[in-house]
């Protein structure tokens, strides 16, 4: 796995992205902390495979929840990571508090 600070990100991201490309995995750091993963999609489209054909081939393995919408109208969503409602606003506004002080 290749790390990389944002600032470099920035300036060479097109090089970033054929490397993620080809496989790779990027930790993208900011002040020495690991601040998110760069990695090839789970899931690859096939050669003429529509967006409509991944999202139902995720729905079939459970991997996300089809709407009770009519089919034009559906929506999709994964499946939540079981964290109580808010826990990211409060996430945020936790890391937000530490920044300015």
């Amino acid at each position: 796995m290749k790390v990389v600070g944002i600032k470099q990100l920035k300036a060479r991201l097109s090089e970033y992205v054929r490397l993620v490309k080809a496989g790779e995995t990027i930790l993208v750091t900011e002040r020495d902390e690991a601040v998110a993963e760069l990695r090839p999609p789970a899931v690859r489209a096939v050669p003429g495979e529509t967006l409509d054909d991944i999202l139902q081939s995720l729905a079939e393995r459970g991997e996300i929840t089809r709407s009770l919408l009519r089919k034009k109208r559906w929506t999709w969503k994964t499946r939540g990571v079981g964290l109580p409602s808010g826990t990211a606003e409060k996430v945020l506004a936790d890391l937000r508090a530490e920044h300015e002080h």
